[in-house]
Parts: C-alpha cells; structure tokens; sequence
C-alpha cells in the first residue's frame, strides 16, 4: 500500500470539489463515525459465525464501507498532520506493554484486569 499515492490521490479529489471548507477536524471525525456505523449495520443482526462468512452481497457492502472509513480516517490524519503509519507503530509498541502475551493470551480482559503475577507451575 502506497499511503503516500493515496493521500495525494485524496487531497486532488476534495481540492478539485472545494470541500476544505467542510474539513474540520470536527467534521471528518464526525463522518468517520458515521461511516464505522453503517459498516456496523451490515452485521447488526448476525450471529457471530454469519459475520465470519457474509454472502457476496454483504461483503462488497463491507467493502466498500471499509474504504470510507480509511477515506476519513487518512483525511483525518491529513488534516492534523499525523503519520498514519507511524502512528500504528507506536500504538503496537504501546499495545504490547499493555497486554504481554504470556498474561493477555486467551483472555478478553482489559489490560488493566490481566493478572500482573506469572501464572504458577504445577
């Protein structure tokens, strides 16, 4: 994935529509989260082995529902200046602190809920 082509890509598409006007922060966020609702929608009803295996009508609606929340999400980070890319990274850094593999493995819990002490040896 060429982030770079795509953010370009991105900026030609609202600078040749005039809609920076519209672009806040507040307003991209805002869309975001509408669009991760819609994309929520399409699996509202399903139990969780159907979410696994939509129908082909339900996955290019997934499709194409994710590639607006990557529309916002990329536009959002545009706006306010922030590596997408890096972000992630350091987010994983972050995330790995939080939840080590020897305490979060097969557990749902919040990282503040894991266990600190090694689990003992019988």
């Amino acid at each position: 994935m060429n982030l770079q082509k795509i953010l370009n890509k991105q900026r030609g598409f609202v600078r040749a529509r005039a809609w920076e006007v519209f672009h806040s922060p507040k307003n991209i966020a805002s869309a975001l989260i509408v669009e991760c609702a819609e994309l929520l929608e399409i699996f509202q009803w399903m139990e969780t082995e159907e979410s696994r295996k939509p129908n082909r009508n339900q996955k290019v609606q997934i499709e194409e529902e994710i590639a607006d929340v990557f529309y916002y999400l990329l536009r959002l980070c545009d706006l306010l200046e922030i590596d997408l890319e890096e972000a992630f990274w350091k987010k994983m850094k972050k995330n790995a602190r939080k939840y080590p593999a020897r305490l979060a493995k097969n557990s749902a819990a919040k990282y503040t809920e894991l266990k600190k002490s090694k689990p003992r040896r019988r």
